[in-house]
C-alpha cells in the first residue's frame, strides 16, 4: 500500500523536497514550511503507513527500515527520480534509513531533531509516554504530548493552539498499537555503524532546550556523516520548524540552495 500523501507544485522544473514528519506521522506537520518552500520547489509531503489517511495496522515489529521502503514508494508514486529528504525526528531516522539503502533516491538529506541511536534519556521520556497511554489512555498521552514537544513558554504563550492541537490529535489518534510499534521502531534503530558510508550533502538541526531528544544526539550524528553541517538553536525546542518557523524556513533554504 502506498502512503497517502500531497504535492505542492513550484515553479516549472523545480527540484522536490520529501518531507517526512515524526511520530506523529501526518504530513499536516510541515504546514508552517509549505509557502516558503514552494516558492523554490515542488513539495511532497506523505502520511506514514498507521497514521492520518494512509492508516491500516501495523505489525509490531514494524520497523525504521519499512518505513525507508514507504518513502521510496512515494517517490515511485508521485513521479520523483530523486529529492531532498527532509524529516524531523522519527522522519529524519527514516531519511538516514533510505540514505543507507537507495542513495541514489536523494539529493540531499536534513535531520531535525533526530538521531542515529536512542539516548538513554529519551528512552526514558518515551517509557513516561507509553506509561500514560496504558494506564491513562489516549487522552492523556495526547495531553501530555505538547510538554515534549514546544517550549514551556511557547506554550504558555499558545494556549489556545495547543488546545485545539489537543482536540484534533485526539481525533485523530492512530491507535494504541500503531503506536507502540512505532515507537519500538525508532527505540530500536541504531545506524552508528553505517554513519560513516552516507556521503550525501547532510544537514543537521537541534534545539539546546529539547526536552525529549539531547541535543548531544544531534552533535554525535552530524560528527559521524562526512562533511555534515551541524545547526544548534538555542531555543524552539523538539518542533522547532513549528515554534521558529521562519527561523528554520531560511536555514532550509540556504542549505537547500548550496545543493
Amino acid at each position: 500500500m502506498t502512503a497517502t500523501f500531497d504535492v505542492h507544485d513550484g515553479p516549472s522544473d523545480a527540484e522536490t523536497v520529501l518531507l517526512s514528519s515524526g511520530l506523529g506521522g501526518a504530513a499536516g506537520y510541515w504546514t508552517p514550511q509549505i509557502d516558503a518552500l514552494r516558492q523554490r520547489y515542488r513539495i511532497v509531503a506523505y502520511d506514514q503507513a498507521g497514521t492520518g489517511r494512509t492508516g491500516g495496522t501495523l505489525a509490531a515489529d514494524h520497523s525504521i527500515a519499512a518505513m525507508a521502503d514507504e518513502a521510496a514508494g512515494v517517490l515511485d508514486a508521485s513521479g520523483t527520480a530523486a529529492a531532498h529528504f527532509v524529516g524531523h525526528a522519527l522522519g529524519g531516522l527514516v531519511g538516514l534509513a533510505l540514505a543507507q539503502r537507495r542513495s541514489d533516491r536523494l539529493r540531499s538529506l536534513t535531520v531535525v531533531n533526530g538521531w542515529a541511536a536512542a539516548h538513554a534519556h529519551t528512552r526514558r521520556c518515551f517509557d513516561v509516554r507509553l506509561a500514560l497511554l496504558e494506564h491513562e489512555g489516549p487522552a492523556a498521552y495526547v495531553k501530555a504530548q505538547p510538554i515534549f514537544l514546544y517550549p514551556a513558554d511557547w506554550l504558555a504563550r499558545n494556549e489556545l493552539r495547543a488546545a485545539h492541537e489537543e482536540k484534533h490529535g485526539l481525533a485523530a489518534f492512530q491507535g494504541a498499537g500503531n503506536l507502540k510499534a512505532r515507537i519500538g521502531a525508532l527505540l530500536a534503530f541504531d545506524v552508528r555503524p553505517g554513519l560513516g558510508t552516507i556521503k550525501l550533502p547532510t544537514f543537521i538541526v537541534a534545539t539546546r532546550d529539547d526536552v525529549l531528544v539531547p541535543s548531544a544526539m544531534s552533535e554525535e550524528l552530524a560528527a559521524g556523516i562526512p562533511g555534515a553541517r551541524l545547526h544548534m538553536a538555542p531555543w524552539g525546542a523538539h518542533a522547532f520548524n513549528v515554534t521558529e518557523p521562519a527561523a528554520f524556513n531560511a536555514l532550509l533554504l540556504d542549505f537547500l540552495s548550496c545543493h
